[in-house]
């Protein structure tokens, strides 16, 4: 397990945790923008551009990507690949969300939230109630700056600010959540960076405020190949520094690569609920966005997007 985090560590936009929401705009600005995009996020350049993070800005260059080519064609393709999983996340949880409407839910929770901006580009139906939980200032920053473009929400959306390993139930019950109603909860871009005891933890939390008919989907994440990672820790710094971009932050230092985390699937079926997980490795294949990379033997190395709905 490898991790520069504490107990008590905070963040804002620009650093640590909440720089990595900037990068994933970043990827679905790109993906917008791209001649035949998979998702569309008109907000996410908006997003990014006044963040003030430096490298995941450098990504919203059109010339970043022939330079990377030029510079290191494997770490090109790596780039791809990865933009590729983020449109893919993207869409398969957009999905997610539209079935769980469909099926008439209409309270919908957002855990770590970041700069997702579902509740401002995807059409709601009435009475959709959205509750988006992270650090305050994160949430105060997404907030300012998409009023400051006039930009509203599709549905009635509660800001959470609070820090999911405080009473966050508590301060969710206080913006209006009913835990006698049906939730679809998401939990995208966050599993990484729990260690194994806090994921459980969590999805214990889930469960106990979830009714039946209640849905939940998660990327979730397995025990990766230290060697692995130090190769691909090396390979970003190599043509970071042949690009010339700030290198802030190591995402690496902030994950926890956590030996004895669950596996999601098998713990909600233990937990009383009905779920499947599908390997991001084959809904890339699917949509048509694999690349050949130099990790994509290692199962291990990709994540699972699990959808679950609880039963008991």
């Amino acid at each position: 397990m490898s991790s520069l985090r504490t107990d008590d560590d905070t963040w804002d936009i620009a650093t640590s945790v909440g720089s990595t929401a900037v990068m994933v705009a970043a990827a679905r600005a790109g993906e917008t923008d791209s001649p035949d995009p998979l998702i569309r996020d008109p907000y996410a350049r908006i997003l990014v551009e006044g963040a003030g993070t430096g490298v995941w800005e450098t990504i919203l260059d059109d010339s970043m990507a022939d330079r990377l080519v030029a510079a290191d064609p494997e770490a090109a393709a790596v780039f791809a690949h990865m933009r590729n999983y983020q449109a893919v996340r993207t869409h398969f949880f957009d999905a997610f969300f539209a079935d769980a409407v469909a099926a008439g839910i209409r309270q919908i929770v957002i855990l770590a939230s970041g700069l997702d901006s579902r509740a401002y580009r995807l059409d709601w139906p009435a009475g959709t109630q959205i509750y988006e939980i992270d650090q305050p200032k994160v949430l105060e920053y997404k907030s300012a700056t998409l009023g400051a473009h006039d930009v509203q929400p599709r549905a009635e959306l509660h800001g959470v600010p609070v820090d999911l390993r405080q009473d966050w139930p508590a301060a969710l019950t206080e913006r209006g959540f009913d835990r006698a109603q049906p939730t679809a909860w998401l939990a995208e871009g966050l599993l990484m960076y729990l260690p194994a005891d806090a994921q459980d933890r969590l999805f214990d939390t889930i469960t106990a405020l979830s009714a039946p008919g209640s849905r939940v989907s998660a990327e979730a994440v397995g025990h990766h190949n230290e060697q692995r990672r130090e190769q691909m820790r090396e390979r970003f710094e190599k043509f970071a520094d042949q690009l010339g971009i700030d290198r802030t932050i190591d995402i690496q230092n902030l994950t926890y690569n956590d030996p004895d985390r669950a596996n999601l699937t098998d713990w909600l079926n233990a937990h009383g609920w009905e779920a499947t997980g599908q390997p991001s490795t084959e809904e890339m294949r699917r949509l048509g966005r694999w690349i050949d990379v130099p990790m994509g033997d290692d199962p291990d190395a990709f994540a699972t997007f699990v959808v679950a709905e609880r039963t008991a």
